[in-house]
């Protein structure tokens, strides 16, 4: 009995010291790991070593990047912004814009109706549809072509499905093909 437990104290110190060592050889920062290794015989082959970054092709430096200067009354942003009709009733703020791929403006979403954002809804009508002629500080609203029955009318936002934007001209009446 006693020499089995003999046995199996050796055995276990001869795994943890194999372990031991084959993690020392893997770890590069370890003080274990051999620094002088045998040198490789004939029938090892191994690599040439390769420098840790080797040195990049020359790269030409980048260009500057164009700048453009727009003066503070010439330009303003427009989210969050208060929307008005040419009668001046409220029909909403500005909540989000939409491009297309090209990165070209196709309308603006309107948070419209509702009072403190309860019981409001998005609509989305072309940008063409709104005029920013008196836009000088944060106050200042923007006009929408549309009357505040119009907007009424109009379908609902929802992200992730068609878009029904609402145009300046016409009615709310999909547009019929053909003859």
């Amino acid at each position: 009995m006693r020499t089995r437990r003999l046995l199996i104290f050796i055995a276990v110190a001869f795994a943890t010291s194999a372990a031991a060592i084959a993690w020392a050889q893997n770890d590069k920062g370890s003080p274990q790991a051999n620094p002088n290794p045998a040198p490789p015989s004939q029938s090892q082959t191994t690599a040439p070593p390769v420098p840790p970054n080797p040195p990049a092709a020359a790269k030409e430096p980048a260009p500057p990047p164009s700048v453009t200067i727009i003066g503070a009354r010439d330009a303003h942003g427009v989210l969050g912004r208060e929307v008005r009709s040419a009668a001046d009733e409220n029909m909403g703020r500005i909540v989000d814009v939409i491009v297309d791929r090209a990165g070209m403006v196709r309308a603006a979403v309107i948070d419209f109706g509702g009072f403190l954002g309860v019981g409001s809804r998005k609509i989305v009508v072309d940008w063409n549809a709104l005029h920013f002629g008196r836009v000088a500080n944060k106050s200042d609203s923007i006009t929408l072509e549309l009357t505040k029955e119009q907007v009424t009318a109009a379908p609902e936002y929802k992200e992730d499905t068609p878009i029904v934007v609402l145009g300046a001209s016409g009615s709310l009446q999909p547009f019929q093909y053909g003859p």
